[in-house]
């Protein structure tokens, strides 16, 4: 009987011991249990399989720490012999650590004391983990780095609108009570550079949001070079002239393929920075063909950009050190949003520069299809402006201060301004009889909107009169809205050259903006 009994529960013990490893074998982790005498007494298969040497039971502890320092398996921390000494020593101690594998892999080897004096060891694979802890840290110091630096540029930003404005404000102080009328042409001189500036600087910050935002689409078309070639050409021609600077264009025959508004902004931000950093010598805007491609390349004279700044300048609100003690430097934003363009478009940009000698930034176009081409877009055109003397203008702008500097604006160009408050106004001017010539409407009035008047002026005039739209509102919904009936559109501030251009244009060669469309 004791002999069946004692037979009976070593089967008992067996199978209880057989599940025991199937169970142990079956944990999602490696696990190694050591005995007293700092042998093994059992490791699953996935304990064993993290090691490429061989691991058998009866094994030393010593003897297995060894052989995985000298396997070079795992990446230790420290030189590996302290290691080695520290871990036999501290054998049946609680204790955990992540250790890198050769092959990129993170383990968590974690050990703790188990009745008896022995050890158990479990090793888990916490790669994903750790990869997405790296991904949330990376995140959140990205999110903080770009939280400082936003700090940092509305702080900046605050300091160079203020300045102007300050200046604005003793300019014009200064101005209602200066008589002479020499130091009254100086002071408003300094009042346009004043308004210049804060011009500069909203326009960037409207870029900026926009890009933010994801608003702006690519609308890729086929179009001459010489369209933005002549429009810059009048943006910067006085600029360049007023430093003594030679800007030339060399206008490529052929068409390109891109989105034409996009590409004159950073072709527009490529000859600002380089008249800005040009103070003796020439800005040249020229292009070279590779194979299927344009090279559009802007070459100054100026300073050039040191090897250390020539990565970090396409970075937002980045300057490099003497442009920060400048007094002309901008808040960095020109070059960042070049990036940004020309990433949406697809396009590559290049910086190659000498410092003393000048630079060369480029960005390469896909050629186009000259058939494919637009003659003209509803859009500021590129045509030298023309003289307006005794035009009849009609001016609809319900801002009393806007509507008066306008008129002034408009009157010194020898254009006969018919000005209203509304679209009740523009009518009764309409009825008085004066034949008139173009319509100059905001977009946004008390009741109505710009091309509700205009719509009624034509049904009122009996004909299709020459008309723009101007708007402080440059939401893309609103834009297409003007676009889809067919009027040119400036966004306020209104530069005074590119209203003349437009004006010229919709007066005396509408074939220019409308030409494509008819």
């Amino acid at each position: 009987m004791a002999e069946a009994a004692s037979g009976a529960t070593e089967r008992a013990d067996a199978a209880a011991l057989s599940e025991l490893r199937a169970g142990l074998e079956a944990v999602p982790a490696g696990v190694a249990i050591w005995s007293a005498d700092r042998a093994l007494s059992y490791a699953n298969q996935r304990f064993r399989r993290t090691f490429e040497f061989p691991i058998a039971a009866g094994v030393s502890f010593d003897a297995f720490v060894g052989d995985l320092v000298a396997s070079r398996e795992w990446l230790l921390p420290g030189a590996p012999e302290e290691w080695e000494r520290a871990e036999r020593a501290d054998f049946g101690r609680d204790k955990q650590g992540d250790y890198v594998l050769a092959d990129g892999r993170v383990m968590n080897l974690s050990q703790a004391p188990s009745e008896g004096g022995g050890m158990v060891q479990t090793l888990t694979d916490v790669t994903s983990v750790k990869r997405n802890e790296g991904a949330l840290r990376e995140a959140k110091e990205a999110a903080e780095a770009t939280d400082e630096a936003k700090s940092r540029f509305l702080r900046a930003a605050n300091h160079d609108l203020r300045q102007p404005l300050a200046s604005l404000k003793i300019l014009i102080y200064n101005c209602m009570r200066e008589a002479d009328e020499t130091h009254r042409a100086e002071m408003l001189h300094a009042m346009s550079v004043a308004v210049l500036i804060m011009e500069d600087l909203l326009g960037a910050l409207l870029q900026i949001g926009q890009l933010d935002a994801g608003r702006i689409q690519p609308r890729v078309t086929s179009f001459q070079l010489s369209q933005i070639f002549e429009r810059l050409d009048i943006q910067f021609r006085h600029q360049a002239q007023e430093k003594g600077l030679r800007l030339k264009f060399v206008t490529p025959r052929g068409t390109v393929a891109t989105d034409r508004a996009l590409l004159e902004r950073i072709l527009s931000n490529f000859v600002a920075n380089a008249i800005r950093f040009t103070e003796v010598g020439t800005v040249l805007v020229g292009c070279r063909k590779e194979g299927r491609l344009l090279r559009i390349e802007v070459v100054d004279t100026g300073r050039g950009v040191r090897d250390e700044d020539r990565e970090r300048v396409f970075e937002e609100f980045y300057r490099a050190a003497e442009e920060r003690r400048g007094q002309k430097s901008g808040l960095g934003l020109g070059l960042n949003i070049v990036k940004r363009l020309a990433d949406l478009l697809e396009l590559p940009v290049r910086l190659r520069s000498q410092v003393g000698r000048g630079s060369i930034f480029s960005v390469t176009v896909p050629l186009g299809n000259i058939w494919h081409s637009e003659g003209g877009e509803i859009e500021i055109s590129e045509m030298v402006g023309g003289e307006f003397a005794g035009t009849p203008v009609l001016l609809v702008e319900d801002d009393d201060i806007l509507r008066r500097s306008m008129t002034q604006l408009l009157q010194r160009w020898g254009i006969e301004v018919h000005a209203a408050a509304d679209e009740a106004e523009a009518l009764e001017l309409g009825r008085s009889g004066v034949a008139i010539s173009l319509i100059i409407a905001d977009y946004n009035l008390k009741s109505r909107t710009g091309i509700d008047v205009v719509r009624a002026l034509r049904q009122q005039f009996g004909v299709e009169t020459p008309a723009m739209i101007v708007t402080a509102d440059a939401e893309p919904r609103v834009l297409e809205s003007i676009r889809e009936e067919g009027l040119p559109v400036l966004i306020k501030p209104v530069s005074p050259p590119r209203l003349r251009v437009l004006m010229h244009n919709l007066l005396f060669e509408p074939g220019l903006i409308f030409g494509s469309r008819q």
